[in-house]
């Protein structure tokens, strides 16, 4: 059987200036599957990213959403075809209110329709969000503040969400709270690219993985086809 491509990144290069940033990087991403990808600091993950995302454009390259190209839409755009960003250090409004915040990721006008559904479904997948909603943001943890990132990014009614190293510098029971809702909204359907620092953490999520090196796939497989001497090798490039 035929598995639905959700996202297509094909031979995309990218650059800041002159500065070449991705090297024909390719990546698929299958309808309800979890894709890691995993490199040392510079590798290019936030790149990829953010090229996916709309905050760049490849220079030359195709990338697909569901078929549709998306190689030269704005944030805005690729965020009403359904691609949620929780980017790298969570980016949320400091001084607004949780519940605002959480307002805010709704901006879509298909997601405005099914604000109230989305909105339940953020606080019972984060219950503290609903208790502390009416509580500037600045005052949450970093824990409370990713999953702050996290539930904004649910308020645009993705199909396909981008997390940028969401366990950085979090506790490794808030790490994995995180990650079990996560696999939750996995489990409800949703395609999830993961970039992370974390080889193990990696590995134990995903359903597929790439290793980057310096702007470069270097390695990709299934993780039961890698272990990790493999992917150590490649994410060090020895």
């Amino acid at each position: 059987m035929t598995r639905e491509t959700v996202l297509k990144v094909d031979n995309i290069n990218v650059f800041y200036g002159e500065l070449q940033a991705l090297w024909d990087v390719s990546i698929d991403v299958h309808k309800g599957h979890i894709v890691s990808v995993i490199g040392a600091n510079g590798a290019g993950k936030s790149t990829l990213l953010n090229s996916i995302a709309g905050v760049m454009t490849p220079r030359t390259g195709t990338m697909e959403h569901m078929g549709v190209s998306i190689n030269r839409m704005r944030p805005d755009e690729t965020v009403a075809q359904k691609i949620a960003l929780v980017p790298e250090g969570r980016r949320i409004f400091t001084r607004m209110s949780v519940y605002d915040n959480l307002i805010m990721g709704s901006y879509p006008k298909e997601a405005r329709q099914f604000r109230k559904r989305n909105l339940e479904r953020v606080y019972h997948l984060f219950p503290k969000l609903a208790e502390r909603r009416n509580q500037r943001a600045d005052t949450f943890s970093g824990g409370e503040q990713q999953m702050l990132a996290i539930g904004r990014a649910l308020m645009s009614g993705p199909e396909l969400m981008l997390c940028d190293e969401i366990s950085l510098g979090l506790a490794p029971t808030i790490i994995k709270q995180i990650y079990k809702r996560l696999e939750e909204v996995n489990d409800e359907g949703m395609s999830i690219v993961l970039v992370e620092q974390d080889i193990h953490q990696s590995l134990k999520e995903a359903d597929y993985v790439y290793v980057m090196l310096k702007g470069r796939i270097v390695l990709e497989g299934k993780p039961s086809d890698l272990n990790v001497d493999q992917v150590k090798a490649a994410y060090f490039g020895v």
